[in-house]
This record gives structure tokens, C-alpha cells and sequence, in this order.
């Protein structure tokens, strides 16, 4: 069971591609096997949330909020981490100030 703010490791395809790889992930959600993640990123020129060795990664990296996609639980390998309670307040803001045109 996955819960909002869990960093995976998990196999995901890239848009401009089929290739496959092994790729961190932030968990937004679960439902009915499906999971839906925001991307991270070692590439710190990325816009996004900074993620650092402190927060629990690897290396500095950025949780891209305009990276967001769903896969199958199947995909997930296995669990890395888990966002502090201020680094979710943080990726909620950012992903609802994304969707704020929604409501216009």
C-alpha cells in the first residue's frame, strides 16, 4: 500500500519515446492499481521542487510538477522514501497553483 508523498523507484516511458527506465517518483495518489506520480529529476535546471539529500534522496533533484502520469502499481519497485510533512505542504501548493486555471 503506497501513500501520498512516498518516493518510488519505478519503471515509467518517457512521452518522447518507448523506452523504459528505472526513474524516482513521488506518489500523489493511488486508486484501483493505478498510481498517479509527479517525475523527479537529477537535472536541478528543471522547474519544480527542490528535493535534496537532507529531504531523503539520492542527490539534488527536482520533483516535476508539470511530469505528471499514471502507472501500475506493477511498475513501482520499491519504496525509497517518504516526503516530510513540509515538502508535501509544498508540492500541494505548487500542483494546485498548476490547476488554478481550472477554476476560471
Amino acid at each position: 500500500m503506497l501513500d501520498p508523498g512516498d518516493v518510488v523507484l519505478a519503471h515509467m516511458q518517457f512521452a518522447n519515446s518507448f523506452d523504459i527506465k528505472k526513474r524516482p517518483a513521488v506518489v500523489l495518489f493511488e486508486e484501483f492499481t493505478n498510481v498517479v506520480v509527479a517525475g523527479i529529476t537529477s537535472n536541478r535546471k528543471m522547474r519544480g521542487i527542490p528535493l535534496t539529500r537532507m529531504d531523503g534522496a539520492i542527490k539534488d533533484s527536482v520533483i516535476k510538477t508539470n511530469y505528471i502520469f499514471t502507472i501500475t502499481e506493477k511498475a513501482i519497485l520499491k519504496k525509497l522514501f517518504r516526503l516530510s510533512r513540509e515538502k508535501k505542504a509544498e508540492l500541494h501548493i505548487a500542483l494546485l497553483s498548476k490547476l488554478a486555471s481550472l477554476s476560471d
